[in-house]
């Protein structure tokens, strides 16, 4: 089965410098698109699409000393139109291209995908050969279009939508998953992934924080956000390989990021797992869905009710083990909630409730 994926390999620090001064010329370009379209739309009241931008910069990649060609002009213009209907704004923000300056733009160089090759673990782009860490393979793939993007540490990366083939899973478990804070996700099976990235390094963080080390600020919160991916990436990854359907709770986090739980519901990166879960999903060809986890933790997922014994409120966060009242089953918290989604995601899909 075919898929298309977004990959992303690190370029090496070498060609930062060049990949900075592109960067400068794509901030020109997007602000020339910003001044002529705003311009167009207060005197004549027109609103200039990516091919009315695409024609008035014609002809800028042939200037000299400019490193970027036609195809990454006209992606430019391409993504501001489309940056523009999208926010319904008729100005968008300047890209800055001073380091020095607070409101500075990270790097971003979008190009289409006839403007880039791979061969023998580099890339051929703007008439230079970039090379890379290959941690994915590109040789197996078919390459599309894509975007050098620039990180706050100035680091610099390739991020690539390929095509590919995809392995359909051959399991037939399903499995229910309970995000939570204490443990960012836990499975029906009792698997957990116990996260609280940020709080192993917090201490460190405030030390280098109160001593203005901005570089090695930057360098923990790199490390905490690299620490999260990686672990959010092998947890869905397992859960997709060992079931045939997944589910999970429709907690949400909007509203208890304005509590003092806020930091540990960040630190947790729900949004991040779903997002995990759906597409290696969608890629393996199994059910994804997200339920209601309404009475998940009350409910008793022997016996299925309620009892008086159950955690109830914010007086009941504490409470990580419990025994039921009515059948004396003894129940893991985050495990019987979890248990309780996966009945939940069971019976929409009797009544036939899509899971797309």
């Amino acid at each position: 089965m075919n898929c298309t994926k977004t990959l992303r390999l690190r370029i090496k620090d070498k060609h930062a410098r060049v990949l900075s001064a592109m960067a400068r010329e794509v901030n020109q370009v997007w602000n020339f698109c910003n001044e002529t379209s705003h311009r167009a739309i207060r005197e004549r009241h027109q609103w200039l699409s990516g091919y009315d931008l695409q024609k008035l910069t014609n002809g800028f990649s042939k200037c000299d000393g400019i490193h970027i060609g036609s195809p990454t002009v006209q992606q430019v213009c391409e993504d501001y139109a489309k940056a523009r209907r999208q926010f319904k704004k008729a100005q968008l923000c300047w890209r800055v291209s001073n380091p020095q300056s607070s409101k500075y733009s990270l790097g971003w160089i979008p190009f289409k995908a006839r403007a880039l090759q791979y061969k023998a673990g580099q890339v051929a782009f703007a008439g230079q050969k970039w090379s890379l860490w290959d941690s994915y393979g590109l040789a197996d793939y078919e390459l599309r279009s894509g975007s050098f993007s620039q990180d706050h540490r100035g680091r610099w990366y390739l991020n690539i939508v390929v095509k590919g083939q995809a392995k359909p899973t051959v399991a037939t478990a399903s499995v229910g998953i309970d995000l939570g804070l204490r443990d960012c996700a836990t499975a029906s099976n009792e698997k957990k992934e116990h996260g609280r990235w940020y709080r192993q390094h917090e201490l460190e963080l405030a030390k280098a924080q109160r001593a203005h080390k901005k570089h090695r600020v930057k360098a923990i919160h790199a490390k905490i956000a690299n620490q999260r991916k990686d672990a959010l990436h092998k947890f869905s990854t397992t859960m997709v390989r060992e079931n045939a359907a997944i589910f999970v709770g429709d907690v949400a986090s909007a509203k208890l990021v304005k509590t003092k739980m806020a930091k540990s519901t960040l630190d947790a990166g729900w949004a991040t797992l779903k997002k995990m879960l759906e597409y290696k999903s969608h890629q393996a060809g199994i059910v994804f869905m997200e339920v209601n986890e309404a009475y998940s933790t009350q409910t008793c997922s022997c016996c299925g009710s309620i009892p008086a014994s159950s955690p109830k409120g914010r007086a009941g966060l504490r409470i990580r083990e419990w025994k039921c009242s009515d059948c004396g089953a003894v129940h893991d918290r985050d495990v019987n909630a979890a248990r309780n989604i996966l009945a939940a995601g069971h019976r929409r899909l009797a009544v036939g409730i899509s899971g797309v």
